[in-house]
């Protein structure tokens, strides 16, 4: 499997452990297809549908998750690659009534370990290992990502299971503290050979000091676990930052929206 496919199935392979990290998380596979919702009801990032291999048919990826969606009572998002194998995907998704949603986004990758910055004086990056590290990482983001409008109750349903998350031995955090106030921090979650990088977030007075210290650590993290590669999909803000690290491009997702829960249809998918 090339590093193109790797990289998208290590991000089927997170958004399946989004279900273990909430109360209200669940996964479902059937026909070839994945669907998997969060703890939060958001579409975007929170709730999808993968197909696992790209000779399943783009109806099936769909009709999967109208059906397991409906019986949540949720919408959900479909990610579409413009490496060519996902065209019959994306018109599926029109078809079906799908809305894209902002500008497509870069699917990044990086090869090798990355240098490390020097930090600022006063500054710690501490891997979570307790639950108030758990916290700290819900916090940053909640306030790093209600840049982007997000609301702020997302990344706390969407972590309701900390003990969950300290589990999960494919995961670590990283948090950067000064003056005992978190200010920046990264998720990588490892898989298949690969790793995918999370949740970069710091506090808006703290993007250009720490953006790329818990990037550089989390990156770093995934090559000392053995991953051969880390990837990442880069908001706007951070894209500059990732090329500037050594992190390359290998395609973009375009995301395909259902806001409201589908319709029901005859029995609902089972929710796990």
């Amino acid at each position: 499997m090339d590093d193109a496919a790797l990289a998208h199935q290590t991000l089927i392979t997170y958004s399946r452990g989004l279900a273990r990290w909430s109360q209200d998380g669940a996964a479902f596979e059937r026909d070839g297809v994945v669907a998997y919702a969060g703890g939060s009801w958001l579409p975007v990032g929170c709730n999808g549908a993968f197909r696992v291999d790209d000779s399943v048919a783009a109806d099936t990826v769909l009709e999967v998750a109208n059906g397991f969606f409906a019986g949540r009572g949720r919408g959900y998002s479909v990610k579409v690659r413009d490496s060519g194998q996902d065209e019959e995907l994306r018109a599926a998704c029109v078809a079906h009534g799908l809305v894209a949603f902002g500008d497509p986004v870069p699917e990044m990758i990086c090869r090798a370990p990355l240098d490390v910055p020097t930090l600022a004086e006063g500054v710690t990056l501490r891997r979570v290992d307790d639950l108030d590290g758990v916290a700290a990482f819900i916090a940053v983001n909640a306030e790093a990502y209600g840049t982007y409008g997000m609301p702020s109750d997302v990344l706390v349903d969407m972590f309701d299971r900390p003990e969950a998350v300290l589990d999960e031995a494919d995961l670590a955090i990283v948090v950067a503290w000064r003056d005992g106030l978190a200010l920046a921090t990264a998720l990588v979650f490892c898989s298949d050979g690969t790793a995918s990088l999370q949740w970069v977030g710091t506090r808006p007075e703290a993007r250009q000091l720490l953006g790329a210290a818990v990037t550089v650590w989390a990156t770093n993290e995934a090559f000392a676990r053995g991953a051969a590669t880390c990837t990442l999909q880069a908001s706007v803000m951070g894209q500059p930052l990732y090329r500037r690290l050594g992190y390359e491009t290998l395609y973009h997702y375009s995301e395909y929206v259902r806001w409201t829960a589908p319709e029901k249809d005859g029995p609902a998918d089972p929710l796990d």
